[in-house]
């Protein structure tokens, strides 16, 4: 039988705990049952937190996780769903709000971050734009184009429609691999260059083009292909 969190002294309490230690103190697992709140039958908001860490590899393949494979857990309702996906969503817009407040290329690692969470779980090819004011700081982020598992079509004049009506200097294109393979391919190369050159013509730079995956992201300026 599992032990109710309620059954734990006061200090082994996740919620208690992180009132009196601050959340730093905490274990993913108990951070992630303070969020599920309630446990199922025969088993504590902490056991369930413990498996769904353990299934998924550990936090960052939870937050990662699809719907899908998230409704498929036994005991995972649509309430402890709304949850956990709840979360995951602030996790993007704080990640959002940080890319707003200074020049892009001085975040790299909050850019990969917003991609990883926002398009690596997608069942599908998803191609999306950063678009970026002269100071590279974040304008707006855009869904231009939603495909198969395999590709997605992309046509350069609406990209370059978006970017004049935003009024952007330069952006960065990025896109998602179901598959899990973030090698880029001959066919990502290739509209990589018919986008920087119909955007040249309207004085818009491509600073990047990131394939994104749930666990990697791959840059084509960091591998020299722009």
């Amino acid at each position: 039988m599992a032990t109710r969190i309620a059954d734990l002294p006061a200090d082994a309490r996740p919620r208690e705990k992180l009132l009196a230690r601050g959340p730093h103190a905490l274990a993913d697992a108990e951070l992630v049952a303070i969020v599920l709140r309630t446990g199922v039958r025969g088993q504590s908001a902490l056991d369930l937190a413990a498996a769904l860490l353990d299934q998924f590899g550990g936090l960052h393949g939870l937050l990662n996780a699809s719907s899908e494979q998230l409704r498929k857990i036994k005991g995972l309702g649509a309430a402890k769903y709304a949850e956990i996906a709840a979360v995951l969503e602030l996790a993007r817009r704080t990640l959002n709000e940080q890319m707003m407040q200074q020049p892009l290329l001085d975040s790299p690692a909050a850019v990969r971050d917003y991609l990883r969470l926002w398009l690596g779980p997608q069942p599908v090819e998803i191609f999306a734009v950063l678009f970026l004011d002269n100071q590279h700081q974040l304008i707006a982020s855009e869904e231009l184009s939603r495909g198969t598992l395999a590709s997605t079509s992309v046509y350069p004049r609406e990209v370059v429609k978006a970017a004049l009506r935003l009024n952007a200097g330069a952006l960065i294109l990025a896109h998602n691999h179901p598959s899990g393979l973030a090698e880029p391919s001959a066919a990502d190369r290739a509209l990589t260059q018919t986008l920087k050159a119909a955007l040249a013509l309207v004085d818009v730079r491509v600073l990047d083009h990131l394939v994104v995956t749930r666990h990697s992201v791959v840059s084509f300026a960091e591998r020299g292909l722009l």
